[in-house]
């Protein structure tokens, strides 16, 4: 699955990172807790969360996440897309709650990337 596959799953829009669309994702995970996604999720490609703050993309980028998907609606500002461009982390947006946009990718086959 491609993050473009992503965003046309989740009917989300693009904040950033048109040139990034064709890249290959293989697992995801969903979060408003950033401990959470460093204590107990590894190599993952995509983050779901309605977390909407600069902390998110330093977290990605220390997880060697390459999108993240915004959802409730928030919408990164200035600042985060800043950052998410100098790390090359695609961001998307949509309205669609955490649970069910998860649910979306997981039945179209992509899955979690286990803790070790």
């Amino acid at each position: 699955m491609t993050i473009h596959d992503v965003m046309d799953i989740l009917g989300a829009r693009l904040v950033w990172g048109e040139d990034y669309l064709e890249r290959e994702v293989h697992t995801a995970c969903g979060a408003d807790m950033m401990s959470d996604v460093l204590a107990f999720v590894k190599d993952q490609s995509v983050l779901l969360t309605g977390l909407c703050n600069p902390q998110v993309i330093r977290t990605a980028e220390m997880m060697d996440i390459i999108c993240i998907v915004f959802v409730r609606g928030k919408v990164p500002d200035e600042v985060m897309t800043e950052l998410a461009k100098e790390s090359h982390i695609v961001l998307l947006a949509t309205d669609k709650q955490m649970f069910p946009a998860c649910g979306m990718l997981y039945e179209r086959g992509l899955r979690g990337g286990a803790a070790h």
